[in-house]
């Protein structure tokens, strides 16, 4: 046997080959066995430095911090910094695109309030916004909205006593035409491409008491009140936005529509809106137990005729002539 060994016989070279794999695998064995205790090792290590965090607040926190960086390089893309939450300050030229594409946008698309917003604040020009806040300083309620800042909403006006104060108080007038029309207080959008703090304050405040117009004269939330209302802001407060949906929207109105428009509501909001009060200068929430037709009567505002009773009596009248003509036709 040993001369076959020594003889490079067949068995010797079956014997190599098969020491070198078990010294492969020992080695192999030993290389990761080192690596997973030393990697355990390590895990260990950190979590005692307290160094070992979460896979997922990892990703959490880079995605934080990324959202950050992109905020940070826009905002140092800004005009300026911005000024108050939700501020989004504009260059000169995309105030200008934001008009031309919101305007064109509220012609086509009226239903869309979002246009409306954007047209709003991007024909709020800072010489009518200091028109405006010149109007509330000289006036003592006026100056006391400057400095509470109040912000109308359901919280604040209490929605379940509106509703059960008299009937014929503003509360109600306001809580009724709210339920009546499906609207809410708290769907004004907030203000964001205004500069000045206090500019956006004034804004947001005539937003916020539209409402109001709509409800102590009774209009509905249909384009000709809306028009009608608009008219009346245009001409009290010199809201450029609302000049112009007065003089633009009806020129998309059926023939019947500008004729009612033209003959009762646009002359009605002309007349209120240069002889009423000041109506930016009201503190609405204070004189909500107010009876309505005294309320009218200070501010100097005469309601105009009930527009749905107005386009109901229309209707009727249509219908009985129409039901005239075939009994015309039916006879001959």
């Amino acid at each position: 046997m040993l001369r076959y060994v020594a003889s490079g016989g067949q068995l010797n070279g079956r014997l190599l080959p098969l020491q070198q794999r078990r010294q492969f695998l020992v080695a192999t064995a030993l290389t990761l066995g080192g690596f997973v205790l030393g990697k355990q090792a390590r895990l260990a290590d950190a979590m005692e430095r307290g160094e070992l965090h979460n896979k997922n607040d990892d990703q959490e926190l880079k995605r934080q911090e990324d959202v950050e960086r992109r905020l940070k390089a826009l905002s140092n893309s800004r005009p300026m910094k911005p000024r108050y939450k939700g501020h989004v300050p504009l260059y000169a030229h995309e105030k200008l695109l934001l008009f031309v594409v919101s305007g064109l946008k509220s012609y086509f698309h009226p239903e869309d309030g979002m246009n409306i917003v954007q047209l709003g604040e991007a024909s709020a020009l800072p010489i009518f916004l200091e028109n405006l806040k010149k109007t509330m300083l000289a006036d003592e309620t006026g100056r006391r909205i400057l400095r509470e800042q109040p912000n109308i909403h359901s919280d604040t006006l209490h929605m379940d006593k509106l509703s059960k104060m008299p009937k014929n108080t503003l509360g109600y007038v306001y809580y009724k035409w709210l339920k009546k029309e499906g609207v809410s207080p708290d769907t004004r959008a907030p203000v964001k491409y205004i500069d000045d703090p206090v500019h956006a304050y004034i804004f947001k405040r005539y937003r916020q008491c539209h409402d109001f117009y709509h409800a102590i004269n009774d209009l509905p939330i249909i384009i000709e009140g809306e028009i009608a209302v608009k008219a009346l802001e245009g001409t009290n407060m010199g809201v450029p936005m609302a000049v112009l949906g007065a003089l633009l929207a009806p020129m998309r109105l059926k023939k019947v529509q500008r004729d009612r428009l033209c003959e009762i509501y646009l002359p009605w909001a002309v007349k209120t809106g240069l002889s009423c009060k000041p109506l930016i200068n009201v503190y609405w929430e204070e004189i909500l137990d107010r009876d309505i037709d005294e309320l009218r009567e200070e501010l100097g505002i005469t309601a105009p005729p009930d527009l749905r009773e107005v386009r109901k009596e229309r209707s009727r009248i249509r219908k009985q002539l129409k039901m005239k003509y075939d009994n015309f036709e039916a006879q001959i």
